[in-house]
């Protein structure tokens, strides 16, 4: 079992940057694909990236590509996500969730595990 702590959200105007966090309690973390995911007031929550448990495979939304990068740590028990040049529509809470020995999928359904959301707010 898994748990999750997502922190790093804030305020912060169209164009610029924010790193969320998202560290995990339990000795098998190395073994889990971790993904991202956001939910914005009135919207079904939704992929944003996903890292494989081997750490072999990013997969992002288009949405996102080439502003977002995923990383994990796994000494640290920690992955990022570095977000870059963000929009207004980025608005959201993100989660962080894990999937035991999953392939960084893009389907919620996958994921037994998540964390409590932090929120992300994007000025224009």
């Amino acid at each position: 079992q898994v748990q999750l702590v997502e922190s790093g959200g804030g305020l912060v105007q169209a164009g610029g940057s924010l790193r969320l966090s998202c560290a995990a309690s339990g000795r098998t973390f190395s073994s889990y694909a971790m993904g991202w995911f956001r939910q914005a007031p009135g919207k079904e929550r939704e992929f944003v990236v996903a890292i494989s448990w081997s750490g072999g495979r990013t997969n992002y939304a288009e949405s996102v590509k080439g502003r977002f990068t995923m990383s994990r740590d796994n000494a640290k028990k920690t992955v990022y996500l570095q977000m870059n040049s963000l929009k207004p529509e980025d608005t959201a809470v993100y989660y962080c969730a894990a999937d035991y020995r999953g392939p960084g999928d893009t389907s919620i359904s996958r994921y037994n595990y998540w964390g409590q959301g932090t929120q992300v707010t994007v000025s224009s």
